[in-house]
């Protein structure tokens, strides 16, 4: 079973609490944004990408970019005004994508500021226009989420929420309330 988390009070957006987890996939993210040792063995662990994919060799710019766009983020998410439109943040899973999907796997990241693009991603399940589930997020230092075990792991979360939420009847932002209100 899963839990979820209503980070905006007001039922827009939602963070998935895995069983496993001692808080919601939100939080867990922005937190390891934040940990400088958790962020120093990552880039050294990826740095190879990192050169690669954005020509940046030193990990302490990188722990410094990824701490400055995490909080940047965390703001735009956490103090969401009641008439913001969750859709200028999130996008589809897949950059081809025309008409959103049942149940979308939809991605949210910063635009391109300063020296690099923002490799920081959010990933969530789409309800319905403008209601969101997110479901974790990652350092995205590749052009494929299938590249990297993290990424992967972290298409593999997508599709473990949205089974659920298919498998339970969770179509839309209704059948969500009403999952629970049962609950």
């Amino acid at each position: 079973m899963l839990l979820f988390d209503d980070v905006t009070r007001d039922g827009r957006l939602w963070s998935v609490r895995y069983e496993e987890e001692s808080d919601n996939a939100l939080f867990t993210v922005f937190s390891q944004w934040n940990d400088v040792e958790w962020l120093r063995e990552f880039f050294y662990q990826n740095k190879d990408d990192l050169t690669r994919y954005f020509k940046m060799t030193d990990v302490n710019e990188a722990i410094y970019d990824t701490i400055e766009e995490s909080d940047i983020l965390q703001c735009m998410i956490l103090d969401l005004s009641p008439d913001a439109d969750l859709e200028q943040l999130f996008r589809p899973l897949n950059n081809n994508q025309a008409a959103a999907l049942l149940l979308d796997k939809e991605k949210a990241k910063l635009k391109t500021r300063g020296r690099h693009s923002s490799w920081l991603r959010l990933y969530a399940i789409r309800l319905e226009k403008g209601v969101f589930i997110i479901t974790g997020g990652a350092i995205k230092l590749t052009a494929s989420m299938a590249e990297r075990s993290h990424t992967l792991q972290e298409l593999l979360k997508m599709e473990k929420v949205r089974n659920f939420l298919l498998e339970e009847g969770i179509v839309d932002k209704q059948s969500f309330s009403d999952y629970q209100n049962s609950l």
